[in-house]
């Protein structure tokens, strides 16, 4: 047995190895991310936007909108677990019995203390390579949603959403969000 040369990059089949534990875990490029549980606040925000997104997609018939755990296999060495993420009728052959396995039309993440910078930095960056269409960043201290489209291999800052004003909300045409309730 010998010690590894180099950096050691782990993929997929190194992550089903990980313990269950409580600890989220994630492969960003090959590196293993641990963090712990989200705060009841994260969940309650988390549930409020799942329910809203949910009544929009299943009422129009668009697709699957999934919440965290569930696992984003982008490739073999980046392997995420975004808070919410929304899969198109036209691309639901991505969804399989282990994962969601490509690029989702819609991911959301939903930012705490221990999590900001990976979110906006490291998975934005992630996120982008994979070409996913549109990023919402959820920030409970703030109360906004940040919503991010791709433009060629980055994102541009489309609309930030705050308070009780109706917002339209991209990718979905229809969908107008009072911010404000999101976050009660």
């Amino acid at each position: 047995m010998r010690i590894p040369e180099g950096k050691i990059v782990l993929t997929y089949d190194d992550y089903v190895l990980l313990p269950n534990d409580l600890n989220r875990y994630e492969i960003l490029e090959g590196e293993l991310s641990v963090t712990p549980a989200p705060s009841t606040k994260h969940q309650t925000i988390s549930g409020n936007l799942f329910i809203l997104l949910a009544q929009h997609i299943n009422d129009r018939d668009l697709g699957k909108i999934f919440h965290a755990p569930i696992d984003l296999i982008l490739e073999s060495t980046s392997v995420l677990q975004p808070d919410l993420l929304f899969v198109s009728k036209a691309r639901q052959h991505i969804v399989t019995d282990r994962a969601i396995e490509g690029t989702p039309d819609l991911v959301i993440e939903i930012l705490s203390p221990t999590t900001s910078r990976t979110d906006r930095v490291t998975k934005a960056q992630i996120y982008a390579r994979h070409s996913v269409p549109a990023y919402w960043i959820v920030d409970p201290e703030q109360e906004t949603i940040e919503i991010y489209l791709l433009n060629v291999d980055s994102y541009r800052l489309a609309a930030n959403l705050q308070g009780e004003t109706l917002s339209a909300a991209p990718p979905f045409d229809e969908l107008k969000i009072a911010t404000k309730s999101i976050f009660s």
